[in-house]
């Protein structure tokens, strides 16, 4: 029986020595509103999960900067977590905060109206914006991972414009998202525990995809 090779094997715990260090410092990073998602009804905490979810913004951006330095070559975890958690962190607040904000205010809007006169018009069309401000929150983070001291205007206008352009990527993306949202509300220590990087794994690598137009990216994975 032939043998594995040792750098086979090195390579097999490497990802999974990722994927689990990862996801538990997703955990760390987005406590207060896994404690919300656990303890309390969505229907009617909504308010302080919205104040709780931009507070994941900073473990998002350090996610994907864990992958690239992975992708590169480096073994490390935690070290190139925290080390874009310190660069990003501030910056990755405002995007989430904003991207927040904007479906709070887009479903609120929806909820409002969906009873109202000619709703068969709007209501399509606040779904269509809450869809892309998602889209383009997501491919934002990653674009700040990628380039941590670019203006915040920039990384939402290329994010937009990307996100927009190539669609049919967004919406994969999304239905990931949804996936893993379905997944948690069934079984949430199998989401937290095990499948949230390798999830946001694919994420990562289709955003920096639709991101090379604007960045100095040769391949998505090394």
């Amino acid at each position: 029986m032939k043998r594995i090779p040792h750098q086979t094997w090195a390579s097999i715990l490497g990802v999974v020595y990722l994927g689990m260090m990862t996801n538990g410092l997703l955990v760390v990073g987005c406590l207060p509103l896994l404690v919300l998602l656990v303890t309390t009804d969505p229907m009617y905490s909504w308010p302080l999960l919205a104040l709780a979810a931009p507070l994941c913004g900073p473990a998002l951006t350090a996610t994907a900067a864990t992958f690239r330095a992975h992708a590169e070559g480096d073994i490390a975890v935690v070290r190139p977590f925290l080390r874009a958690w310190r660069e990003t962190a501030w910056k990755s607040l405002a995007i989430a905060a904003a991207v927040v904000a904007a479906l709070v205010v887009l479903l609120a809007d929806v909820s409002v109206l969906s009873r109202a006169p000619g709703s068969v018009v709007f209501v399509p069309m606040l779904w269509l914006l809450a869809v892309i401000a998602a889209a383009t929150g997501i491919v934002a983070f990653v674009a700040l991972s990628e380039a941590p001291q670019a203006l915040l205007r920039d990384v939402f206008k290329a994010s937009l414009y990307l996100s927009v352009r190539r669609w049919y990527l967004s919406a994969l993306s999304l239905v990931i998202v949804g996936v893993q949202a379905g997944l948690f509300t069934s079984m949430p220590a199998i989401a937290i525990g095990v499948t949230a990087a390798p999830m946001l794994y694919v994420i990562w690598a289709n955003s920096r995809y639709m991101l090379r137009p604007v960045l100095d990216i040769s391949d998505v994975v090394a």
